[in-house]
Protein backbone atom coordinates (compact mmCIF):
# COMPACT_ATOMS: atom_id res chain seq x y z
CA UNK A 1 0.00 0.00 0.00
CA UNK A 2 1.14 3.38 -0.30
CA UNK A 3 -0.11 6.50 1.39
CA UNK A 4 -0.39 9.87 0.06
CA UNK A 5 2.07 12.77 0.98
CA UNK A 6 1.63 16.64 0.10
CA UNK A 7 4.13 16.59 -2.83
CA UNK A 8 3.68 13.34 -3.87
CA UNK A 9 3.56 9.44 -3.18
CA UNK A 10 5.13 7.94 0.15
CA UNK A 11 5.35 3.97 0.33
CA UNK A 12 3.11 2.66 3.55
CA UNK A 13 5.78 2.15 6.50
CA UNK A 14 3.43 -0.84 7.81
CA UNK A 15 3.36 -2.04 4.51
CA UNK A 16 5.27 -5.53 4.76
CA UNK A 17 7.89 -5.78 1.94
CA UNK A 18 9.10 -9.18 0.17
CA UNK A 19 11.10 -9.80 -2.91
CA UNK A 20 9.55 -10.31 -6.21
CA UNK A 21 8.05 -14.05 -6.80
CA UNK A 22 8.53 -16.44 -9.63
CA UNK A 23 5.74 -18.44 -10.58
CA UNK A 24 6.85 -21.95 -10.68
CA UNK A 25 9.53 -24.27 -11.62
CA UNK A 26 8.89 -27.39 -13.50
CA UNK A 27 11.09 -30.83 -13.96
CA UNK A 28 10.03 -33.91 -16.98
CA UNK A 29 11.86 -37.35 -16.32
CA UNK A 30 11.75 -39.94 -19.18
CA UNK A 31 14.16 -42.66 -17.66
CA UNK A 32 13.48 -45.59 -18.01
CA UNK A 33 15.89 -47.81 -15.47
CA UNK A 34 15.89 -45.01 -13.32
CA UNK A 35 14.15 -44.13 -9.82
CA UNK A 36 12.31 -41.06 -11.92
CA UNK A 37 10.11 -39.75 -8.59
CA UNK A 38 13.33 -39.09 -6.93
CA UNK A 39 15.31 -37.33 -9.56
CA UNK A 40 12.24 -35.19 -10.23
CA UNK A 41 12.43 -34.49 -6.13
CA UNK A 42 15.81 -33.42 -6.44
CA UNK A 43 15.56 -31.69 -9.56
CA UNK A 44 12.41 -29.70 -7.35
CA UNK A 45 14.68 -29.47 -4.64
CA UNK A 46 17.01 -27.40 -6.95
CA UNK A 47 14.40 -25.21 -8.29
CA UNK A 48 13.52 -24.15 -4.58
CA UNK A 49 13.55 -20.93 -5.55
CA UNK A 50 11.07 -20.42 -7.80
CA UNK A 51 8.21 -21.62 -5.54
CA UNK A 52 7.90 -21.81 -1.85
CA UNK A 53 3.89 -22.74 -1.54
CA UNK A 54 3.55 -26.26 -2.58
CA UNK A 55 5.04 -29.34 -4.65
CA UNK A 56 4.26 -32.33 -6.18
CA UNK A 57 4.64 -34.89 -8.86
CA UNK A 58 3.35 -37.28 -10.45
CA UNK A 59 4.43 -40.82 -12.16
CA UNK A 60 3.69 -42.99 -15.20
CA UNK A 61 4.63 -46.53 -16.01
CA UNK A 62 3.24 -46.52 -18.94
CA UNK A 63 -0.71 -47.91 -18.10
CA UNK A 64 -1.28 -45.76 -14.83
CA UNK A 65 -0.83 -42.13 -13.75
CA UNK A 66 0.08 -41.32 -10.14
CA UNK A 67 0.57 -38.67 -8.46
CA UNK A 68 1.10 -36.33 -4.76
CA UNK A 69 0.97 -33.03 -3.92
CA UNK A 70 1.09 -31.09 -0.79
CA UNK A 71 1.86 -27.78 0.66
CA UNK A 72 5.09 -26.34 1.61
CA UNK A 73 8.24 -26.21 0.43
CA UNK A 74 9.20 -29.73 -1.60
CA UNK A 75 11.55 -31.00 1.61
CA UNK A 76 8.07 -30.94 3.47
CA UNK A 77 5.71 -32.02 0.94
CA UNK A 78 7.51 -35.10 0.56
CA UNK A 79 8.38 -38.28 2.48
CA UNK A 80 10.13 -41.48 1.48
CA UNK A 81 6.84 -43.42 1.37
CA UNK A 82 5.19 -40.75 -1.26
CA UNK A 83 8.06 -41.37 -3.56
CA UNK A 84 8.35 -44.93 -3.02
CA UNK A 85 4.38 -44.96 -4.53
CA UNK A 86 5.29 -43.26 -7.51
CA UNK A 87 6.75 -45.50 -9.55
CA UNK A 88 7.00 -45.61 -13.60
CA UNK A 89 9.51 -44.58 -15.92
CA UNK A 90 8.28 -40.66 -16.94
CA UNK A 91 8.06 -38.36 -14.17
CA UNK A 92 6.48 -34.25 -13.99
CA UNK A 93 7.13 -32.37 -10.73
CA UNK A 94 6.18 -28.70 -9.75
CA UNK A 95 7.16 -26.27 -7.19
CA UNK A 96 4.94 -23.43 -7.29
CA UNK A 97 4.24 -19.35 -6.04
CA UNK A 98 0.58 -18.35 -7.17
CA UNK A 99 0.26 -15.76 -9.76
CA UNK A 100 -2.75 -16.60 -10.53
CA UNK A 101 -4.65 -18.51 -8.44
CA UNK A 102 -4.77 -18.62 -4.09
CA UNK A 103 -1.93 -20.64 -2.49
CA UNK A 104 -4.08 -23.57 -1.54
CA UNK A 105 -4.44 -27.36 -2.39
CA UNK A 106 -6.50 -27.25 -5.01
CA UNK A 107 -3.98 -24.97 -7.24
CA UNK A 108 -0.97 -27.20 -6.62
CA UNK A 109 0.63 -28.88 -9.37
CA UNK A 110 0.72 -31.04 -11.55
CA UNK A 111 -2.76 -31.10 -12.36
CA UNK A 112 -4.34 -33.92 -13.74
CA UNK A 113 -7.23 -33.51 -16.65
CA UNK A 114 -8.73 -36.43 -18.86
CA UNK A 115 -11.12 -36.48 -21.93
CA UNK A 116 -12.07 -39.24 -23.75
CA UNK A 117 -9.80 -38.93 -25.98
CA UNK A 118 -6.74 -37.88 -23.32
CA UNK A 119 -5.55 -37.81 -20.07
CA UNK A 120 -1.95 -36.04 -18.60
CA UNK A 121 -0.55 -34.18 -16.32
CA UNK A 122 0.45 -30.68 -16.91
CA UNK A 123 3.14 -28.52 -14.14
CA UNK A 124 3.52 -24.65 -15.70
CA UNK A 125 5.46 -22.11 -15.10
CA UNK A 126 4.16 -18.61 -16.65
CA UNK A 127 1.17 -16.59 -16.81
CA UNK A 128 -1.56 -17.22 -19.53
CA UNK A 129 -3.05 -13.72 -20.04
CA UNK A 130 -6.05 -14.35 -21.84
CA UNK A 131 -7.30 -17.18 -19.40
CA UNK A 132 -10.09 -15.78 -18.23
CA UNK A 133 -11.34 -15.87 -22.34
CA UNK A 134 -10.04 -19.24 -22.48
CA UNK A 135 -12.09 -20.32 -19.41
CA UNK A 136 -15.41 -18.94 -20.55
CA UNK A 137 -15.21 -21.34 -24.39
CA UNK A 138 -14.07 -24.39 -22.70
CA UNK A 139 -16.81 -23.89 -20.18
CA UNK A 140 -19.13 -23.42 -22.99
CA UNK A 141 -17.51 -26.93 -24.46
CA UNK A 142 -18.68 -28.08 -21.34
CA UNK A 143 -15.14 -28.55 -19.11
CA UNK A 144 -15.31 -28.30 -15.48
CA UNK A 145 -13.12 -26.40 -13.00
CA UNK A 146 -11.78 -27.72 -9.69
CA UNK A 147 -8.93 -24.89 -9.54
CA UNK A 148 -8.51 -21.05 -10.09
CA UNK A 149 -4.95 -21.46 -12.02
CA UNK A 150 -4.56 -20.82 -15.44
CA UNK A 151 -2.67 -23.96 -15.55
CA UNK A 152 -5.68 -25.90 -15.65
CA UNK A 153 -7.13 -24.10 -18.31
CA UNK A 154 -3.82 -24.50 -20.18
CA UNK A 155 -4.21 -28.54 -19.55
CA UNK A 156 -8.14 -28.70 -20.18
CA UNK A 157 -7.21 -26.37 -23.79
CA UNK A 158 -4.83 -29.54 -24.18
CA UNK A 159 -6.84 -32.61 -24.04
CA UNK A 160 -10.00 -31.07 -25.74
CA UNK A 161 -8.14 -29.17 -28.68
CA UNK A 162 -10.01 -30.19 -31.73
CA UNK A 163 -7.12 -32.44 -32.94
CA UNK A 164 -5.97 -35.98 -33.94
CA UNK A 165 -2.19 -35.73 -33.48
CA UNK A 166 -0.04 -33.83 -30.96
CA UNK A 167 1.80 -31.59 -33.87
CA UNK A 168 -1.74 -30.46 -34.53
CA UNK A 169 -2.96 -30.20 -31.05
CA UNK A 170 0.48 -28.02 -30.17
CA UNK A 171 -0.22 -26.03 -32.87
CA UNK A 172 -3.74 -25.04 -31.65
CA UNK A 173 -3.26 -24.08 -28.10
CA UNK A 174 -0.07 -22.20 -29.36
CA UNK A 175 -2.11 -19.80 -31.59
CA UNK A 176 -5.05 -19.55 -28.69
CA UNK A 177 -2.64 -19.13 -25.36
CA UNK A 178 -1.24 -15.60 -25.15
CA UNK A 179 1.59 -14.80 -22.35
CA UNK A 180 3.94 -16.97 -20.59
CA UNK A 181 4.06 -20.58 -20.27
CA UNK A 182 6.90 -23.16 -20.07
CA UNK A 183 5.41 -27.03 -19.26
CA UNK A 184 6.04 -30.19 -19.03
CA UNK A 185 3.35 -32.27 -20.02
CA UNK A 186 2.85 -36.45 -18.99
CA UNK A 187 1.10 -38.80 -20.48
CA UNK A 188 0.95 -42.56 -19.89
CA UNK A 189 3.27 -43.13 -22.57
CA UNK A 190 4.98 -39.72 -23.42
CA UNK A 191 6.60 -36.58 -21.65
CA UNK A 192 6.25 -32.96 -23.53
CA UNK A 193 8.14 -29.87 -22.75
CA UNK A 194 6.64 -27.01 -24.66
CA UNK A 195 7.70 -23.00 -24.38
CA UNK A 196 5.43 -20.64 -25.80
CA UNK A 197 6.49 -18.22 -29.27
CA UNK A 198 8.35 -15.56 -26.94
CA UNK A 199 10.08 -17.91 -24.74
CA UNK A 200 9.43 -15.77 -21.33
CA UNK A 201 9.99 -18.57 -19.06
CA UNK A 202 13.04 -20.65 -19.71
CA UNK A 203 13.30 -24.12 -20.24
CA UNK A 204 16.11 -26.32 -20.81
CA UNK A 205 16.60 -29.94 -21.43
CA UNK A 206 19.51 -32.92 -20.33
CA UNK A 207 20.45 -36.30 -20.96
CA UNK A 208 20.39 -38.83 -17.73
CA UNK A 209 22.12 -42.33 -18.34
CA UNK A 210 20.07 -42.87 -21.95
CA UNK A 211 16.89 -40.96 -20.67
CA UNK A 212 16.32 -37.42 -20.85
CA UNK A 213 15.62 -34.30 -18.41
CA UNK A 214 13.82 -31.34 -18.85
CA UNK A 215 13.27 -28.62 -16.71
CA UNK A 216 13.13 -24.81 -15.68
CA UNK A 217 17.14 -24.23 -15.19
CA UNK A 218 20.23 -25.84 -15.95
CA UNK A 219 20.83 -26.46 -12.08
CA UNK A 220 18.35 -28.91 -11.84
CA UNK A 221 20.29 -30.85 -14.30
CA UNK A 222 23.43 -30.84 -12.59
CA UNK A 223 21.62 -31.70 -9.54
CA UNK A 224 20.49 -34.95 -10.49
CA UNK A 225 24.04 -35.78 -12.46
CA UNK A 226 21.98 -35.02 -15.94
CA UNK A 227 24.07 -33.32 -18.58
CA UNK A 228 22.77 -30.05 -20.43
CA UNK A 229 22.29 -30.84 -23.74
CA UNK A 230 20.54 -27.11 -24.52
CA UNK A 231 17.25 -24.96 -24.15
CA UNK A 232 14.16 -25.29 -25.52
CA UNK A 233 13.69 -22.75 -28.32
CA UNK A 234 10.84 -20.20 -27.93
CA UNK A 235 8.00 -21.58 -29.72
CA UNK A 236 9.46 -25.34 -29.71
CA UNK A 237 7.88 -28.46 -28.22
CA UNK A 238 9.55 -31.39 -27.78
CA UNK A 239 8.62 -35.02 -27.05
CA UNK A 240 10.29 -37.73 -25.55
CA UNK A 241 8.64 -41.66 -25.80
CA UNK A 242 10.58 -45.01 -26.36
CA UNK A 243 12.24 -43.69 -30.13
CA UNK A 244 13.75 -40.62 -28.10
CA UNK A 245 13.65 -36.92 -28.17
CA UNK A 246 11.83 -35.12 -31.19
CA UNK A 247 10.62 -31.72 -31.88
CA UNK A 248 6.85 -31.94 -32.67
CA UNK A 249 6.10 -28.40 -33.19
CA UNK A 250 7.31 -24.81 -33.63
CA UNK A 251 5.71 -21.52 -33.87
CA UNK A 252 8.65 -19.32 -34.52
CA UNK A 253 7.74 -15.44 -34.27
CA UNK A 254 9.47 -12.52 -35.67
CA UNK A 255 10.43 -11.17 -31.82
CA UNK A 256 10.97 -13.26 -28.48
CA UNK A 257 11.46 -11.83 -25.44
CA UNK A 258 12.94 -13.97 -22.74
CA UNK A 259 12.34 -12.43 -19.02
CA UNK A 260 15.09 -10.34 -17.78
CA UNK A 261 14.41 -10.32 -13.79
CA UNK A 262 15.47 -14.41 -14.60
CA UNK A 263 19.05 -12.85 -15.34
CA UNK A 264 18.77 -10.82 -12.81
CA UNK A 265 17.32 -12.39 -10.03
CA UNK A 266 15.46 -15.15 -10.65
CA UNK A 267 17.61 -17.98 -12.33
CA UNK A 268 20.17 -19.62 -9.78
CA UNK A 269 23.41 -17.99 -9.98
CA UNK A 270 24.75 -21.40 -11.94
CA UNK A 271 22.13 -21.94 -14.31
CA UNK A 272 22.63 -21.49 -17.79
CA UNK A 273 19.63 -18.95 -19.38
CA UNK A 274 20.70 -18.00 -23.43
CA UNK A 275 23.25 -19.49 -23.73
CA UNK A 276 25.16 -18.13 -20.55
CA UNK A 277 26.03 -18.50 -16.93
CA UNK A 278 24.14 -16.23 -15.41
CA UNK A 279 26.94 -15.35 -12.42
CA UNK A 280 29.07 -14.13 -15.48
CA UNK A 281 26.26 -11.72 -16.02
CA UNK A 282 25.34 -10.29 -12.88
CA UNK A 283 29.36 -9.90 -12.66
CA UNK A 284 28.97 -7.78 -15.76
CA UNK A 285 26.13 -6.06 -14.70
CA UNK A 286 28.09 -4.98 -11.26
CA UNK A 287 30.84 -3.80 -13.79
CA UNK A 288 28.57 -1.74 -15.40
CA UNK A 289 27.33 -0.24 -12.90
CA UNK A 290 30.89 0.69 -11.29
CA UNK A 291 31.22 2.45 -14.88
CA UNK A 292 27.96 4.12 -14.46
CA UNK A 293 28.16 5.38 -11.05
CA UNK A 294 31.91 5.23 -9.88
CA UNK A 295 32.28 6.62 -6.21
CA UNK A 296 35.03 6.58 -3.54
CA UNK A 297 34.81 3.96 -1.10
CA UNK A 298 36.79 1.67 1.24
CA UNK A 299 34.33 -1.98 0.69
CA UNK A 300 31.71 -3.03 -1.46
CA UNK A 301 29.47 -5.63 -0.41
CA UNK A 302 26.40 -7.19 -1.69
CA UNK A 303 22.73 -7.55 -0.04
CA UNK A 304 23.02 -11.82 0.14
CA UNK A 305 22.33 -13.91 -2.26
CA UNK A 306 21.31 -12.49 -5.30
CA UNK A 307 23.87 -9.48 -5.27
CA UNK A 308 26.84 -11.21 -4.33
CA UNK A 309 28.05 -11.48 -8.48
CA UNK A 310 26.91 -8.29 -9.25
CA UNK A 311 28.94 -6.78 -6.07
CA UNK A 312 32.29 -8.75 -6.82
CA UNK A 313 31.48 -7.39 -10.27
CA UNK A 314 31.30 -3.86 -9.06
CA UNK A 315 34.47 -4.11 -6.80
CA UNK A 316 36.97 -6.17 -9.65
CA UNK A 317 35.98 -3.51 -12.09
CA UNK A 318 36.33 -0.31 -9.51
CA UNK A 319 39.27 -1.90 -7.70
CA UNK A 320 37.85 -1.06 -3.98
CA UNK A 321 37.93 -3.97 -1.85
CA UNK A 322 35.04 -6.72 -1.67
CA UNK A 323 33.99 -7.85 1.61
CA UNK A 324 30.71 -9.53 3.09
CA UNK A 325 29.63 -6.62 5.64
CA UNK A 326 25.65 -8.42 5.84
CA UNK A 327 25.14 -12.33 6.97
CA UNK A 328 22.06 -14.22 5.98
CA UNK A 329 20.54 -16.69 7.57
CA UNK A 330 20.02 -19.30 5.47
CA UNK A 331 17.54 -21.14 7.28
CA UNK A 332 14.88 -18.31 7.21
CA UNK A 333 11.82 -20.03 5.03
CA UNK A 334 8.19 -19.57 5.08
CA UNK A 335 6.64 -19.70 7.77
CA UNK A 336 2.73 -18.86 9.45
CA UNK A 337 3.69 -17.78 12.48
CA UNK A 338 3.82 -14.14 13.14
CA UNK A 339 6.21 -11.83 15.08
CA UNK A 340 4.49 -9.66 17.86
CA UNK A 341 5.34 -6.13 17.35
CA UNK A 342 8.69 -6.06 19.42
CA UNK A 343 9.56 -8.75 16.87
CA UNK A 344 8.32 -6.94 13.97
CA UNK A 345 9.81 -3.64 14.27
CA UNK A 346 13.39 -5.23 13.95
CA UNK A 347 12.65 -5.80 10.79
CA UNK A 348 14.95 -7.47 8.65
CA UNK A 349 16.92 -8.61 11.34
CA UNK A 350 15.41 -11.96 11.07
CA UNK A 351 17.31 -12.51 7.73
CA UNK A 352 20.16 -10.45 7.80
CA UNK A 353 22.59 -9.16 10.31
CA UNK A 354 25.15 -6.58 9.98
CA UNK A 355 29.14 -7.07 10.78
CA UNK A 356 30.15 -4.19 12.90
CA UNK A 357 33.56 -5.14 13.05
CA UNK A 358 33.84 -5.36 9.09
CA UNK A 359 32.49 -1.86 8.53
CA UNK A 360 32.56 0.79 11.39
CA UNK A 361 33.78 3.70 9.92
CA UNK A 362 34.08 2.70 6.11
CA UNK A 363 32.51 4.33 3.26
CA UNK A 364 30.51 1.54 1.63
CA UNK A 365 29.59 0.37 -2.05
CA UNK A 366 26.44 -1.19 -0.99
CA UNK A 367 24.73 -3.33 -4.46
CA UNK A 368 21.37 -4.92 -4.33
CA UNK A 369 19.50 -6.50 -7.07
CA UNK A 370 16.33 -4.44 -7.28
CA UNK A 371 14.05 -2.34 -5.12
CA UNK A 372 10.25 -3.09 -5.27
CA UNK A 373 7.93 -1.35 -2.34
CA UNK A 374 10.76 0.27 -0.82
CA UNK A 375 10.47 -0.69 2.54
CA UNK A 376 13.27 -3.15 2.84
CA UNK A 377 15.93 -1.34 1.51
CA UNK A 378 15.60 1.80 4.57
CA UNK A 379 16.05 -1.29 6.97
CA UNK A 380 19.17 -2.40 5.66
CA UNK A 381 20.76 0.83 5.28
CA UNK A 382 19.58 1.37 8.52
CA UNK A 383 21.09 -1.80 9.95
CA UNK A 384 24.78 -1.03 8.34
CA UNK A 385 24.50 2.63 10.20
CA UNK A 386 23.66 0.84 13.06
CA UNK A 387 27.08 -1.12 12.21
CA UNK A 388 28.90 1.87 12.08
CA UNK A 389 29.20 2.96 8.02
CA UNK A 390 30.38 6.19 7.61
CA UNK A 391 28.89 6.36 4.35
CA UNK A 392 26.60 4.06 2.19
CA UNK A 393 26.36 4.31 -1.57
CA UNK A 394 23.97 2.19 -2.96
CA UNK A 395 24.25 0.66 -6.41
CA UNK A 396 21.22 -1.54 -7.93
CA UNK A 397 21.79 -3.90 -10.58
CA UNK A 398 18.57 -3.36 -12.43
CA UNK A 399 16.40 -0.48 -13.92
CA UNK A 400 14.28 1.69 -11.76
CA UNK A 401 11.06 -1.19 -11.91
CA UNK A 402 7.80 1.04 -12.47
CA UNK A 403 5.62 -1.42 -14.17
CA UNK A 404 4.03 -4.48 -13.07
CA UNK A 405 4.52 -7.90 -14.44
CA UNK A 406 1.71 -9.80 -16.42
CA UNK A 407 3.72 -12.71 -17.04
CA UNK A 408 4.33 -14.84 -14.30
CA UNK A 409 6.03 -12.55 -11.74
CA UNK A 410 3.88 -11.84 -8.81
CA UNK A 411 6.06 -8.27 -8.86
CA UNK A 412 3.92 -5.42 -7.27
CA UNK A 413 0.88 -3.04 -8.77
CA UNK A 414 2.07 0.28 -10.32
CA UNK A 415 0.91 2.29 -7.21
CA UNK A 416 2.99 -0.55 -4.81
CA UNK A 417 6.39 0.33 -6.95
CA UNK A 418 8.41 3.34 -5.42
CA UNK A 419 10.20 3.84 -8.25
CA UNK A 420 7.20 4.58 -10.28
CA UNK A 421 5.88 7.66 -7.87
CA UNK A 422 9.51 8.57 -6.81
CA UNK A 423 12.35 10.14 -8.42
CA UNK A 424 15.89 8.16 -7.57
CA UNK A 425 16.88 11.53 -5.42
CA UNK A 426 13.57 11.36 -3.67
CA UNK A 427 14.35 7.10 -2.88
CA UNK A 428 17.77 7.97 -2.12
CA UNK A 429 16.49 10.42 1.05
CA UNK A 430 13.84 8.05 1.54
CA UNK A 431 16.22 5.12 2.37
CA UNK A 432 18.79 7.21 3.51
CA UNK A 433 21.65 6.25 1.42
CA UNK A 434 24.56 8.90 1.46
CA UNK A 435 23.90 8.40 -2.97
CA UNK A 436 22.23 6.15 -4.83
CA UNK A 437 22.29 4.55 -8.55
CA UNK A 438 20.35 2.58 -10.97
CA UNK A 439 21.35 0.62 -13.80
CA UNK A 440 20.47 1.98 -16.81
CA UNK A 441 18.93 -0.05 -19.89
CA UNK A 442 21.65 0.13 -22.06
CA UNK A 443 24.14 -0.98 -19.50
CA UNK A 444 21.76 -3.74 -18.79
CA UNK A 445 21.89 -5.11 -22.03
CA UNK A 446 25.23 -4.99 -22.58
CA UNK A 447 26.08 -6.82 -19.39
CA UNK A 448 23.52 -9.77 -21.08
CA UNK A 449 24.93 -9.36 -24.04
CA UNK A 450 24.01 -10.07 -27.61
CA UNK A 451 21.83 -13.17 -27.85
CA UNK A 452 19.37 -15.04 -30.22
CA UNK A 453 16.50 -13.97 -28.05
CA UNK A 454 15.07 -10.49 -27.33
CA UNK A 455 14.11 -9.60 -23.79
CA UNK A 456 11.01 -8.21 -22.40
CA UNK A 457 11.67 -5.65 -20.40
CA UNK A 458 8.02 -4.37 -19.46
CA UNK A 459 8.38 -3.61 -15.96
CA UNK A 460 11.20 -1.33 -16.58
CA UNK A 461 9.54 0.49 -19.86
CA UNK A 462 5.70 -0.29 -19.25
CA UNK A 463 6.08 -1.56 -23.12
CA UNK A 464 5.46 -4.85 -23.23
CA UNK A 465 6.05 -7.42 -26.05
CA UNK A 466 1.77 -8.58 -26.72
CA UNK A 467 -0.34 -6.13 -25.58
CA UNK A 468 -1.66 -5.99 -22.04
CA UNK A 469 -4.65 -4.13 -21.42
CA UNK A 470 -5.52 -3.78 -17.61
CA UNK A 471 -3.95 -5.81 -14.50
CA UNK A 472 -5.46 -9.06 -13.74
CA UNK A 473 -6.56 -9.80 -10.17
CA UNK A 474 -4.73 -13.34 -8.89
CA UNK A 475 -8.49 -14.68 -7.65
CA UNK A 476 -10.30 -13.98 -10.87
CA UNK A 477 -10.22 -17.58 -11.47
CA UNK A 478 -11.71 -18.71 -8.31
CA UNK A 479 -14.36 -21.03 -8.35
Amino acid sequence: MWIIGLDHWLPDPDAVDRPPREACGVVGVYAKGEDVARAAFFGLYALQHRGQESAGIATSDGELIRSHVAMGLVGQAFQEDNLLGLQGHIAVGHTRYSTTGSSSLANAQPILVESPQLKLALAHNGNVINAADLRLELTEWGCTFSSGSDSEIVAQLMVHAPASSWEERLAYCMRRLQGAYSLVVMTKRELLGIRDPLGIRPLCIGKLNGGWVIASESCALDHIGAEFIREVDPGEAVLIDDDGLRTVCRRPMDKTATCMFEHIYFARPDSILDGKLVYGSRMAMGAELAREYPVDADMVIGVPDSATAAAVGYSQESEIPYGEGLIKNRYVGRTFILPNQRLRDLGVRTKLNPLPELIRGKRIVVVDDSVVRGTTTPHVVSLLRKGGAKEIHLRICAPPLVSPCHFGVDLATRKELIAANMSTEEIRTFVGADSMGYLSHEGLLRAVGPQKNGFCMGCFTGKYPIPVQLEMDKLVLEV
